[in-house]
């Protein structure tokens, strides 16, 4: 971790952690923490540009090793999160989840989840919440530590870390089948 940290401190200006609040347990709000992986470049508006023009080829490079997920013990470690559970994503997505979605806050989010080691964003938002909520339904100590061992494996074979046709993963805007 100490050299990601200091290679990123060299890379992005000082910008070592990129922190962020996520939805964990219950929905309920707690700061996340990644390496950092993109520069904060803006266009003349000051909006931030697309993600493909702001992941340096070190960010790439982090990404693909999953090295930027290492900070995310911290907030195990914090009691946030788990090592395995669905992957905490962004608190404006909340209000958008159908009541089967939303079910994937019924246990604290992990670093890892049975999504990542299915696909990770080769896999469309609505296959991605499938994953999410099967794991809810069958969470147990067999299952992660399977979910762990794939993870391991993943590490070294590094497949989906981003969606085609984009850098990371296109934004969720609901499902059609959204309910209340």
């Amino acid at each position: 971790m100490l050299a990601v940290a200091v290679a990123l401190w060299f890379g992005f200006d000082g910008k070592v952690l990129f922190r962020h609040q996520r939805p964990g347990l219950r929905g309920k709000a707690f700061t996340f923490y990644k390496f950092t992986t993109m520069t904060q470049r803006r266009d003349a508006n000051g909006e931030l540009l697309p993600d493909e023009q702001r992941l340096t080829p070190l960010g790439r490079f982090i990404r693909k090793t999953s090295l930027d997920e290492l900070p995310q013990l911290w907030n195990v470690i914090k009691g946030d999160m788990s090592l395995v559970g669905p992957r905490p994503l962004l608190m404006e997505y909340l209000p958008l989840y159908t009541r089967e979605q939303a079910s994937r806050h019924s246990v604290k989010p992990g670093i890892t989840g049975w999504a990542q080691v299915n696909g990770r964003n080769l896999l469309t938002w609505e296959e991605k919440f499938t994953f999410d909520v099967w794991y809810v339904e069958h969470v147990s100590f067999k299952v992660d530590l399977h979910i762990l061992w794939r993870t391991f494996k993943h590490v070294f074979k590094p497949e989906g870390i981003s969606a085609p046709n984009t850098a990371t993963m296109p934004r969720f805007t609901g499902s059609s089948n959204t309910a209340s």
